[in-house]
């Protein structure tokens, strides 16, 4: 190489640097959000055919649509009883949604559905929901980690197939949150489902497809101490998480602390492999991301990653917005405050074109009450960028 030549590699790096940083800073200084919009999408309570709403997931479409789901609990707000899912679908960005349909209906299981976890393959447009049967094994003996796909952006659905041939007959929760597909090396094109486990097999674990949701197999796990026995209070207990894939290629998973080991704070351990594990010398506790137990949400967008919870370390109030620029090695400090009363599970999206409706929000469904949090389940639409 000649002199020039290495003078202008050097000058191209530092323009290349330059240009980074300076792109990094202009990120920070211009992402500002504000709630631009704001609509109830389910109350409980208000039909002879639901009790309770909860579990709120939201996901994209690859034809642009907005899909957002719930557990519709029949007779009561406890986890187990028989329930729907329940759909609702937007085909103007939120503003406008369809009634409610019920896609599945458990009938009248003593244990019933638990929703888990919606993924979406953009290479064949499916839209897949994995969920459970059976979880916590009440008055019923086997567990089902079932299956549902919708091929026309969620207007219709298939039957539910069981994946226990696949997968045996373990109790796995699937989320709840969404799974995802990669984008980046190892293993583009891969579907990635997150979830835990109950009592006879409990911990996170992650199911790996690599057919467009054909079959299915186990993947990553990290293991509850002590394993497979009851817990006390500050015991290793990982449990409802979310992945999101970085665009270095890695998959961090963001999951609930149940029994606050070490803090009352998130858990967030990294797949370097493509979910196939998920070492226990990648796990850190972020101690900024105080959390009173519950299911949170998490969103990788533009370089940047965003997380909603409730920000409390003792009660499910103070619904938060959260972003980091340097893949959650530490957050902005400022946030903005979704909801001050109570709040709970909640769950984010956006949509993936190059229009700048599309850059500019995050949608955010979230369990929102007065007294309780789980009186209703909200939409809300979030401008990244207010003073643009």
């Amino acid at each position: 190489m000649t002199k020039e030549g290495a003078v202008m590699d050097l000058w191209s790096l530092f323009h290349i640097l330059l240009l980074l940083f300076t792109c990094s800073c202009a990120s920070s200084a211009k992402i500002k959000p504000v709630v631009a919009d704001e609509q109830l999408l389910w109350v409980g309570g208000q039909t002879e055919e639901v009790h309770t709403y909860r579990i709120p997931l939201i996901t994209f479409t690859p034809q642009g649509s907005l899909l957002a789901f719930s557990e519709a609990r029949k007779k009561s707000a406890k986890d187990i009883g028989a329930k729907f899912i329940a759909l609702r679908r937007s085909t103007d960005r939120g503003n406008t949604w369809s009634p409610t349909s019920f896609i599945v209906d458990d009938g009248s299981l003593a244990d019933g559905l638990n929703l888990g976890s919606v993924v979406v393959d953009e290479e064949t447009g499916a839209v897949i929901i994995i969920y459970s049967l059976c979880f916590h094994h009440y008055q019923c003996k086997t567990s089902f980690t079932m299956l549902i796909e919708s091929l026309d952006d969620g207007l219709t659905w298939s039957p539910p197939r069981s994946l226990n041939s696949q997968l045996g007959v373990k109790s796995f929760a699937p989320g709840p949150g969404f799974g995802i597909q990669k984008r980046h090396p190892p293993a583009v094109g891969r579907l990635v489902v997150c979830g835990h486990g109950s009592i006879a097999g409990d911990g996170v674990f992650c199911l790996l497809s690599d057919d467009h949701g054909q079959t299915w197999r186990y993947g990553a796990e990290l293991k509850s101490i002590p394993y497979t026995q009851p817990k006390n209070n500050l015991d290793f207990e990982p449990d409802e998480c979310q992945p999101v894939e970085l665009e270095d290629g890695s998959i961090v998973v963001n999951i609930r602390n149940n029994m606050n080991y070490h803090c009352r704070c998130r858990m967030v351990a990294h797949s370097l492999d493509g979910g196939e594990s998920l070492p226990v010398e990648q796990l850190v506790f972020d101690t900024t991301l105080v959390d009173p137990a519950v299911a949170a949400g998490a969103l990788q967008k533009d370089g940047v990653l965003y997380f909603t919870n409730p920000a409390s370390a003792q009660s499910r109030v103070n619904l938060t917005l959260r972003w980091s620029l340097n893949r959650g090695k530490s957050w902005v400090k400022d946030t903005l405050k979704i909801w001050p009363g109570p709040s709970g599970y909640s769950c984010m999206t956006s949509l993936k074109g190059n229009g700048t409706e599309d850059q500019k929000y995050i949608y955010v469904v979230f369990e929102k009450g007065l007294k309780e949090s789980i009186e209703s389940i909200s939409f809300v639409k979030v401008n990244l960028y207010s003073d643009q």
